[in-house]
């Protein structure tokens, strides 16, 4: 039904009915060309969908990933962000929201290809061109929505950056209720940068307001 639908709305859309057969077709080149993004349910036979994102987030330039998930199953849903979901919709759900979500993935995606400049403070340094961050000189990985979510209160630095305002400007929503995709992204961030030495920016949470990004050696409140 997925199929058809997406096809209406001008997709080229491939599918594959277990998770063993979709990481085959996905990690061995068997698609030409690859992906520009993949709808990836958690409950697939064979292989679950949270065990191929993890395969493909070790593989060279996974696509973006969209997962479907279970309504109200916030262990798929942050299990799968932590994994480097770009975004994820529960089920049931309407297919023009579905439509709308893979459009702003694919928006975010060709973003990249956009030439900016590099980002710089104190330790920490972003590349938007190259995709790439360092702290210390030392690059971390971090996934899609990850880097645009730094990358937008990096641009802020020093200013709060409300929940709503990273929603909208990193993973291209609007921020719904129950929704804490953004505060999942920023936990992840938080671990993966290690801010932890004084000439570090740290990632702040502003009670009622949303997060702030602070200058190396301001105060800032958690």
């Amino acid at each position: 039904m997925l199929q058809e639908y997406l096809g209406r709305e001008g997709f080229e859309v491939t599918t594959s009915h277990d998770g063993s057969e979709a990481l085959e077709r996905l990690t061995k080149a068997r698609l030409d060309p690859p992906p520009d993004l993949v709808v990836l349910d958690v409950m697939l036979p064979g292989r679950s969908g949270l065990d191929v994102l993890r395969a493909l987030r070790g593989s060279e330039a996974p696509p973006p990933v969209l997962m479907l998930t279970a309504r109200g199953d916030d262990v798929d849903r942050i299990v799968g962000l932590e994994l480097g979901a770009d975004d994820y919709l529960p089920k049931p759900f309407n297919p023009r929201e579905l439509v709308a979500r893979i459009r702003a993935v694919l928006r975010r995606a060709s973003d990249r290809s956009v030439p900016r400049e590099p980002l710089l403070l104190g330790s920490l340094k972003l590349d938007p061109a190259r995709h790439r961050a360092t702290v210390r000189g030392q690059a971390v990985e971090l996934t899609g929505a990850e880097f645009r979510v730094l990358e937008v209160l990096l641009r802020a630095a020093g200013r709060v950056v409300s929940r709503e305002q990273l929603t909208e400007q990193a993973l291209g929503r609007k921020l719904e209720l129950y929704d804490r995709s953004v505060d999942t992204h920023v936990s992840n961030l938080r671990r993966k940068l290690n801010l932890a030495e004084s000439d570090d920016p740290q990632i702040r949470g502003i009670r009622g307001a949303g997060y702030l990004l602070t200058r190396p050696g301001a105060e800032g409140s958690a």
